[in-house]
């Protein structure tokens, strides 16, 4: 079993940044590639951001790259998203979560574990 916990969440106004951690509570984080998902009020869980076990490769949703960069530190079991040029469409719950796999996943079924989420308001 892991257990996700975000942290950094908040209110921002567009153009703005905010950074996002996940910290995983397993003695085995870099068996897991990790993602960041976000849903908006009315919509889907919608894929942000995915990393493989190493960090050494990375996949955007196409609306977020060039703005959010995810990283992680095997060292300290920490999954982070910087999110920059932040828009009023970002507005979302933002969830992080680990799939047992070496492999980038972009799909949110092929996750196994999820964090509690954690709420991020962009004002216009």
């Amino acid at each position: 079993q892991v257990q996700l916990v975000e942290s950094g969440g908040g209110l921002v106004q567009a153009g703005g940044s905010l950074r996002l951690s996940c910290a995983a509570s397993t003695g085995t984080f870099r068996s897991y590639t990790m993602g960041w998902f976000r849903q908006a009020p009315g919509k889907g869980r919608e894929f942000v951001a995915a990393i493989n076990w190493s960090g050494g490769a990375t996949t955007y949703a196409p609306s977020v790259k060039g703005r959010f960069t995810i990283s992680r530190d095997n060292a300290q079991n920490t999954v982070n998203l910087r999110m920059n040029n932040l828009k009023p469409e970002d507005t979302a719950v933002y969830y992080c979560a680990a799939a047992y796999t070496q492999n980038l996943r972009v799909t949110a079924d092929l996750y196994d574990y999820w964090g509690q989420g954690a709420q991020v308001t962009v004002s216009s």
